[in-house]
């Protein structure tokens, strides 16, 4: 059966300035990077002790995707202390924290355009 979400993938048309704002400004470690295909890099992050992967990495015909909504959300502790932290290493939030009934978020954009839900319960 399935126990866990294995990764999730990142639409980039930079894979280098992505994986310098993931790993510069949002402190994501790298777990594995190496070529795949012509000018293509399979590219894993990973994110505190989440066992979860970030993979910055576009299919072929999948570039219209870049600079969309991520459809998910990534969590922290405290919204207002991370936007504050994320802020001062440069990362543009497109809405501050918000508070709702079932916690808190705010939105970032990444160094491709990508919106980001980051939040709390």
């Amino acid at each position: 059966m399935i126990t866990q979400l294995k990764f999730v993938g990142v639409p980039v048309l930079d894979q280098e300035r992505a994986l310098a704002f993931y790993t510069e400004k949002l402190g994501f470690a790298i777990a594995t990077d190496q070529p795949m295909g012509p000018g293509q890099r399979w590219i894993e992050l990973r994110i505190a002790h989440s066992p979860t992967r970030i993979v910055l990495f576009t299919p072929p015909g999948h570039e219209d995707r870049v600079g969309t909504f991520f459809n998910g959300s990534l969590a922290c502790d405290d919204v207002e202390a991370t936007v504050r932290q994320l802020e001062r290493r440069g990362v543009t939030f497109v809405e501050q924290p918000t508070r709702q009934p079932w916690g808190t978020f705010a939105k970032f954009l990444d160094s491709e355009g990508n919106t980001f839900v980051l939040s709390s319960s």
